[in-house]
């Protein structure tokens, strides 16, 4: 691990900045990396992903107990210093590229990646990373409900972020990122975090969040992509009864032709308002659709 001093160093010796407008900003606390990577009980049989590894500070704790670090950085002068201090590691892969190809789909390079290593290693994959600000959500929600799914996340994020990782149902953070994860697995704050703990300082306090997905819960969605398609439908227009949120229904879920019969199989009101549903009652919602386009 990298104190501020060395990543300061590393950064002015290639004539690099951190770059706030892609939420760059450095853990330099080194307790709470080791906190972080604490938390994730990694195995030598664990794949882990980090997504926005900087100078490989907190990537070379992760390689010292995983069986494979895949480490995602979007600057390429960035992913040259961290492939340069890494390159002892013979389980790192450096992968210079956006996480993301869409906002609902990982990067097509990375989850090749993550499929080959999971392939050889039989343990769980797991999500440890101080989280870029700018794409802490679509990153989470595509681990949760994309076509590759983490076992566990272990990351820092901004503490607006945070509060919708963790809200209840009612709370007005409530939305598609915390039912997602409460439907799936167990999410809570590790760690509330100050400004003073990274650098550049951000302007708002940050947390470190924990999810560790259920078997049990996610046995229970039958089917995980048009699980996510349902929420966002209703969370999309969280102000209005559910029965009128039904005509904004677009993909496979235009093509149900009695939302009524559907709220009845789940026993939901019709009436009631997105922002009121529990997560386990959209899992009902979301079967019962898919009955009904069967």
């Amino acid at each position: 691990m990298q104190t501020k001093q060395q990543i300061q160093q590393l950064l002015a010796s290639a004539q690099v900045r951190p770059n706030k407008r892609l939420g760059q900003h450095f853990l330099i606390d080194l307790n709470l990396m080791k906190l972080l990577v604490d938390l994730a009980n990694i195995g030598r049989q664990d794949v882990v992903l980090e997504v926005g590894c900087g100078t490989g500070s907190l990537t070379q704790a992760l390689a010292e107990k995983a069986g494979r670090v895949l480490a995602v950085e979007m600057g390429k002068s960035m992913a040259k210093i961290a492939e340069r201090e890494l390159a002892e590691a013979k389980n790192i892969e450096v992968i210079c590229t956006d996480i993301l190809q869409t906002k609902h789909t990982l990067n097509s390079t990375v989850a090749d990646a993550l499929e080959l290593a999971c392939k050889r290693h039989a343990g769980r994959f797991l999500l440890v990373a101080n989280l870029p600000y700018n794409v802490a959500s679509p990153v989470i929600l595509n681990l949760v409900a994309g076509s590759v799914r983490a076992d566990g996340m272990y990351v820092t994020v901004q503490r607006e972020v945070a509060d919708r990782m963790t809200a209840a149902c009612g709370n007005t953070d409530y939305g598609t990122l915390s039912i997602l994860l409460a439907a799936t697995g167990n999410v809570k704050v590790e760690r509330r975090l100050k400004p003073t703990v990274f650098w550049p300082q951000p302007q708002v306090d940050s947390a470190m969040i924990s999810f560790v997905r259920s078997e049990e819960r996610q046995r229970r969605v039958a089917n995980m992509e048009f699980f996510s398609e349902v929420v966002r439908l209703f969370m999309g227009h969280r102000r209005k009864m559910l029965k009128a949120c039904t005509r904004f229904a677009s993909g496979k879920l235009a093509g149900i032709e009695n939302w009524q019969d559907v709220f009845e199989r789940a026993s939901i009101n019709p009436r009631s308002r997105p922002e009121q549903v529990s997560p386990e009652e959209y899992v009902a919602i979301s079967n019962a659709c898919c009955k009904a386009l069967e």
